[in-house]
């Protein structure tokens, strides 16, 4: 586990808590920017597992 997943995972849950208080709140802006993190999130996730992939080394015969 690298830091983007770290990174990712906790940017995934502040936009979902803050597109969620944007809804509460009539916040169009607010939400917006939740999905935005929400994805941002989720590429960082990716970048993440692109690196796990490449550290480890492959199993050879």
């Amino acid at each position: 586990m690298t830091d983007e997943h770290v990174k990712g995972t906790l940017n995934r849950a502040r936009g979902k808590v803050e597109e969620g208080l944007g809804k509460v709140v009539g916040s169009k802006q607010d939400e917006v920017r939740g999905k935005a993190r929400q994805a941002q999130g989720s590429a960082q996730k990716g970048l993440g597992d692109v690196q796990d992939a490449v550290r480890k080394p492959k199993n050879r015969p």
